[in-house]
């Protein structure tokens, strides 16, 4: 008999455990329950946000109907991870008032051909010109799964440096000083300023269009978040550290998927040593904002001057005012790369007033 008492209180047990401890295990499953829904909650964000970040379409680049190309000395080279890329020497004619080398960087979607839009005036005024394709454009060649995209990365910044260690090459065997500018346009732009945080010979930075990564990303983000949260309450009253964990979790997505490394443009300014840097930007720019140039322009260590350019749309300041382009670049090289004496005015001068 006490045998059979025994296993009814042993069969007993485990259901008074529950009503000792019933709030407890509530508790536990309540916690389970919004951990599983938050960590879907994220999913749907991630998934979302990186359909925007892959999708989302640049703006058209200009194809070489725009411009008159320039024919020059066209070479292979490598980049720093071994890629093979195609570039091209543009030299002035006028040799014996060689100021310098300029290194250009072009937009994404494009080819090395796009800057006949911009430097011409710079080879007119006594700067070489060396210019490349990046990997996947043009000619050059793309190892590997990496997939291009319009935002700078790790493989951009090694086609730069490529670049960079190929014209200092060039510039040494020559026998002259071993310091180059660098012009970029939108990634190319980026691409450039993470370069010069690790080469010490680039000497001045003309960046049109840039921007970093990470701010644009998030402002995209909460532009259309009404797309993943419906309602308002949600998706307008996140905090900062939101939108960065959502954006580290899109970086965690993103990056094996492209086969690269984003890159953070404004850790490579903070990094940097001080060298010049003139930022360009289309006051009409709807793609990257106003504000995003800004931001790096107020990060970045001086001397640094800033021009946007009213009316101008992305990549186009060139369009909207040709002349004052072409002299603010030229002004800027010369004073910062060829070291004479260059008025700062020729190159932060007022758009309705002419620049010499």
């Amino acid at each position: 008999m006490q045998g059979w008492l025994d296993m009814a209180m042993s069969m007993m047990a485990p259901e008074s455990w529950f009503h000792r401890n019933w709030a407890a295990i509530a508790i536990v499953l309540t916690c389970l329950s919004l951990l599983a829904f938050l960590v879907l909650w994220l999913a749907k964000f991630v998934r979302i946000c990186l359909n925007i970040f892959c999708d989302t379409p640049p703006p058209l680049s200009m194809g070489p109907v725009d411009f008159q190309r320039i024919s020059g000395e066209e070479v292979r080279f490598r980049s720093f991870d071994g890629s093979s890329l195609r570039g091209m020497t543009l030299r002035t004619r006028d040799r014996g008032g060689y100021r310098g080398t300029v290194v250009f960087c072009h937009e994404y979607g494009s080819d090395m051909h796009s800057c006949a839009r911009y430097v011409r005036p710079l080879i007119e005024s006594g700067f070489d010109v060396f210019t490349f394709d990046f990997r996947a454009h043009g000619e050059s060649g793309n190892w590997g799964r990496y997939r291009p995209l319009q935002w700078p990365s790790d493989k951009e910044m090694e086609d730069v440096l490529g670049a960079c260690a190929h014209v200092e090459a060039c510039l040494a065997a020559e026998g002259k000083p071993i310091e180059i500018g660098v012009f970029g346009i939108s990634r190319g732009a980026g691409a450039a300023l993470l370069a010069a945080s690790s080469d010490s010979y680039i000497k001045a930075i003309t960046c049109d269009g840039a921007f970093s990564t990470e701010t644009t990303l998030v402002a995209l983000m909460k532009r259309w978040a009404h797309i993943f949260a419906r309602s308002k309450l949600v998706y307008e009253n996140q905090t900062d550290s939101f939108w960065q964990t959502l954006l580290w979790l899109l970086m965690r997505f993103a990056q094996p998927k492209m086969g690269c490394r984003y890159l953070s443009v404004r850790k490579s300014l903070h990094e940097m040593q001080p060298r010049p840097i003139f930022f360009i930007h289309g006051e009409k720019d709807s793609y990257i904002r106003v504000d995003q140039t800004q931001l790096l322009y107020d990060m970045a260590p001086a001397p640094k001057y800033i021009w946007i350019v009213p009316g101008a749309k992305h990549n186009q300041s060139v369009i909207v005012e040709p002349r004052q382009y072409a002299a603010r670049t030229v002004a800027f090289f010369r004073r910062h790369l060829a070291d004479e004496d260059v008025a700062v005015e020729n190159i932060t001068a007022p758009a309705d007033v002419e620049v010499a």
